[in-house]
């Protein structure tokens, strides 16, 4: 590369920002050190004849060094604090006291019934109503979820799967009784089946007609919810399985292809869909590599839509991520140290550029959080966002060595992942076959039998032991609860118009009926009329079956 045609690309860069700034201006001018010292707005080499093609400029394709311009010198990452338990009056209570303490998004935990489809008063949600989420039967229950939060304004993520067809639309349902437009509500669903096959096993139905309702959701929001993301593709329940980076990476863009894959054979464009998906990843102790993990991820997945997918839309071939840092790597043993795993862990997943972060709280390898727990956890994000600089430059690790040689090596073995899941036939295949299952168990067991013989040193659980531990203050759910969510459906039945209830659920069972029916607005008229989301899930148990595993 001549020196004018890397002076040209840098200039053609700066006119880029500059049209971003007129929609975004920074948050202030200049950015310095506590020195004093101007923090430039990127930092990049005087010239690499490589530097195009592997690194480019922020916000330019193969955005290794971040989907924006400016990155968080205009707007920093949502703070998306992960929460929900017990009923939806108290977890309205806990989502409030978020936003007051400066959250700036919300993001929804669903009780185990609720994930699987069923209702509170069901024989199979005994004793989990409420335990590791908040209990959600109909469309009464989110309307006291997000009592007095304005949706017009607050963007939510729900991490919600096999139902997420139900609770997106009790959601949509819940905006247009505040006169929110459909257009103008925004946030994030999870949706994504696959990883719940792979790792976690939160399924309802077999993979084809889940899929059906995944791509359903793609187009009904394509068409009338244009500014929410349709599918939060995850490789943090991978993660959390025992994969390792590799192998969350790998298996997350694999399913990702998976659903770009079923989008178009349901004759959906690419740039429809594409630049409404979005990816949700761990970050774990090992930080560089995590920093690395990350930008590894946007320049294979822009590769992937721009040169295998034949994307011609810019925003389709960015990859955009939520980051939650590693559950699994808390520890019961002194929790006081997970505020400092916390803290390493989410200042890895903003120097690698993600969208939003949820941090742990100190006690979840315990119990649910408390309140003072969450909101040290929020202030872990606050303290990094506003003291520690580190948001000043765009990628402050691009050019690392070391960074940059991980990035490489990390690209590089996912590719070679991806080449296998490809000869198997595709990622659904590969799940049907337990490719990616065998994969993690055989990571998984090879890290426990390490942790376990002291060759991998966790610090409070296998070294650097107290003698006596303090029990920490807990929160417990009350177990009183169940009862009385049960009676609170019992009562939200009894006040329903019946009738409207069996004609929009019979409606949605002949229209399941038909493979080329979208569910979608059948879904959102039986919620309207108070359906609850287990009898809509068995309308639907009955015409698709359900899916018990390998």
């Amino acid at each position: 590369m001549s020196d004018n045609t890397f002076q040209s690309k840098k200039e053609n860069w700066k006119r880029s920002v500059n049209k971003t700034l007129d929609r975004f201006p920074e948050r202030k001018d200049p950015f310095t050190t506590s020195s004093d010292i101007e923090v430039e707005r990127l930092y990049h080499p005087a010239e690499d004849e490589t530097y195009e093609e592997k690194l480019g400029y922020p916000g330019e394709y193969p955005y290794t060094r971040g989907i924006q311009p400016t990155m968080y010198r205009s707007r920093l990452w949502t703070m998306r604090q992960y929460a929900g338990f017990g009923s939806a009056k108290e977890t309205n209570e806990r989502f409030r006291y978020l936003l007051d303490q400066g959250q700036t998004g919300l993001s929804v935990a669903f009780d185990l019934p609720t994930q699987i489809g069923y209702d509170s008063d069901d024989v199979m949600a005994e004793g989990e109503v409420g335990k590791v989420g908040v209990a959600i039967d109909s469309l009464h229950d989110m309307e006291q979820l997000l009592d007095q939060i304005p949706l017009g304004k607050v963007s939510t993520s729900m991490t919600i799967n096999a139902p997420a067809s139900v609770l997106l639309c009790m959601y949509l349902a819940v905006g247009q009784k505040q006169g929110v437009p459909l257009e103008k509500l925004t946030g994030t669903i999870q949706n994504d089946i696959l990883k719940e096959y792979i790792a976690r096993g939160t399924y309802i139905f077999p993979p084809k007609p889940s899929m059906r309702l995944i791509t359903n959701i793609f187009e009904f929001c394509h068409e009338h919810v244009p500014k929410f993301n349709t599918i939060s593709i995850s490789g943090y329940h991978i993660r959390e399985a025992g994969s390792t980076a590799v192998q969350e990476v790998a298996f997350t863009l694999a399913d990702g292809m998976a659903y770009v894959d079923a989008a178009l054979e349901a004759g959906l464009e690419i740039d429809a869909f594409a630049p409404r998906l979005a990816f949700f990843f761990n970050a774990h102790n090992n930080f560089l590599e995590e920093v690395a993990k990350f930008r590894a991820a946007r320049r294979i997945w822009s590769k992937v839509m721009k040169e295998h997918y034949q994307a011609k839309n810019p925003k389709s071939w960015k990859l955009r991520f939520h980051t939650q840092t590693g559950g699994s790597t808390l520890t019961a043993q002194q929790p006081d140290n997970n505020v400092v795993r916390v803290t390493m862990q989410a200042l890895a997943a903003v120097l690698g550029g993600t969208q939003s972060l949820h941090t742990n709280s100190r006690d979840e390898a315990l119990s649910l959080p408390t309140e003072e727990s969450a909101r040290i956890a929020l202030r872990t994000q606050q303290i990094i966002a506003h003291e520690s600089g580190v948001a000043d430059t765009a990628d402050p690790l691009g050019g690392s060595y070391y960074v940059e040689s991980l990035t490489d090596q990390i690209e590089e073995e996912v590719n070679k992942y991806l080449d296998q899941i490809n000869e198997i036939g595709g990622a659904v295949k590969a799940v049907e076959e337990g490719y990616m299952q065998r994969e993690i168990q055989r990571t998984a067991y090879e890290t426990q039998k390490d942790i376990e013989n002291n060759e991998e040193i966790i610090v409070g659980l296998n070294e650097f032991k107290l003698d006596e531990e303090v029990d920490p203050d807990l929160l417990k759910v009350d177990e009183t609860l169940e009862a009385e969510q049960i009676a609170s459906l019992e009562k939200a039945r009894a006040e329903r118009e019946q009738r409207a209830v069996d004609s929009a659920l019979e409606t949605l069972r002949e229209k399941a009926q038909d493979s080329h029916a979208n569910l979608i607005p059948h879904i959102l008229d039986a919620v309207k009329v108070y359906a609850t989301v287990g009898e809509i899930c068995n309308v639907l148990r009955d015409e698709f079956g359900e899916y018990t595993g390998m």
